[in-house]
């Protein structure tokens, strides 16, 4: 069976699993000539199979030695496709770490459920060494249940009304965009979803249960941006739930302090091609001009070089000493915030239009990121070689 992409506006509805595997030991081959980091050595990672959350586990454990667990929502193959890239990713990530003499177990479900948290941590205690000394939060979906109801997050703003363009990978076209004013209850479900409260009582649930080690840290990754974006990203819904996150960080670094001598932080990354980043409304143009803009520089980075340099040079860095701005937040976007780079992006975000943007942007470089993270568009991999679907669909996270 030959596999090609499959779009549908900016969601991604098929993935190739030999691409994502070969896209993976690229990281894993980045990692690996990078110099050890002394850090964490049981972690576990909450929304681990794409993104940030794998970036992560790739450096902890290939750089670092760590045991890992992976929490994440994903669907093996089936009647309805073959599966997401997410499935892929943690199999062929549990393969290599193996490989190496590290443990990976794979969790597949959802993360926001108690019986979820319960399932993790009966395995900790029984199987994983009793402890973890590193929890990462980086979980992105929509929705949330919770005992008090369903919550459904909406990317609005809280000002007034915003009018933009958006990049339809689709389509490959940049179209108009409107982004809505958020009512009272858009911003408190929102928030709900995509603030602090989960990455809380899973910390409360862990502690409770007496398997964070003595010193154990956990982080969550965040987003602030440049002014440019702000009406929709810091001052959005989506921007009011990372406040909430924000503080939750300082909370939960209170209570951490006085319990285990831990911490809690969060970090701030740069602007990435991401599953859930081209959801956000009138964001992609000023992504795709950034990667322009820093690759011309020559810093730019893709999550796997974030995570590299967040956990050697700030959390676990050879002087011991983590490094935060003044609000105590760990921040890996300072290449992209620099005012060389934002100064360019200032300079020609003006001149970006429907008939020009492939031209003005690094445009080709953002949906080969996007393809990458479904196993499309990786160097090496040859794209008309039948796959065996039947020996894919035998394959366990």
């Amino acid at each position: 069976m030959l596999i090609t992409p499959q779009l549908s506006g900016n969601i991604a509805r098929n993935c190739h699993p030999i691409g994502c595997q070969q896209y993976l030991q690229q990281q894993a081959a980045y990692i690996a000539q990078q110099g050890k980091i002394n850090g964490a050595k049981k972690v576990l990672i909450l929304g681990a199979s794409s993104g940030f959350g794998l970036a992560s586990r790739l450096a902890l454990s290939i750089a670092g030695g760590a045991d890992t667990i992976g929490v994440s929502f994903e669907r093996g193959p089936s009647e309805r496709g073959i599966g997401s890239a997410g499935w892929y990713n943690n199999i062929y990530f549990r393969e290599l770490a193996e490989k190496q003499g590290l443990t990976a177990k794979n969790f597949i479900g959802d993360a926001f459920s108690p019986q979820m948290r319960d399932q993790v941590i009966n395995y900790i205690k029984q199987h994983f060494g009793g402890q973890v000394d590193l929890v990462i939060y980086s979980l992105a979906t929509g929705k949330r249940t919770t005992p008090s109801g369903q919550w459904q997050s909406v990317l609005k703003t809280t000002d007034e009304p915003l009018h933009g363009f958006s990049i339809n990978l689709e389509t490959e076209q940049l179209e108009a965009q409107s982004v809505a004013l958020a009512n009272a209850a858009e911003v408190e479900a929102t928030t709900k979803v995509m603030g602090g409260d989960e990455w809380r009582n899973w910390i409360d649930a862990l502690q409770q249960a007496k398997v964070l080690a003595e010193g154990c840290n956990t982080i969550a990754y965040s987003y602030i941006g440049p002014e440019r974006t702000a009406a929709v990203y810091r001052d959005g819904t989506i921007g009011r739930a990372k406040q909430h996150l924000h503080a939750t960080a300082t909370e939960l670094d209170a209570q951490l302090t006085k319990h285990l001598n831990g911490h809690a932080y969060a970090c701030v990354c740069k602007a990435l091609v991401t599953k859930a980043s081209v959801y956000i409304p009138v964001m992609s143009p000023y992504i795709a001009l950034l990667y322009q803009v820093m690759k011309e520089q020559g810093n730019h980075e893709e999550c796997i070089e974030q995570a590299y340099r967040l956990f050697s040079q700030h959390l676990y860095p050879v002087d011991g000493q983590v490094k935060l701005d003044k609000l105590r937040q760990i921040r890996i976007d300072d290449y992209e915030l620099s005012p060389q780079v934002q100064q360019q992006i200032d300079q020609r975000y003006a001149s970006i239009s429907p008939a020009n943007f492939k031209q003005l942007t690094d445009f080709a470089g953002y949906k080969s990121a996007f393809l990458r993270l479904n196993g499309f568009a990786v160097e090496g991999v040859d794209y008309q070689q039948n796959l065996d679907i039947n020996a894919l669909s035998k394959l366990q996270p």
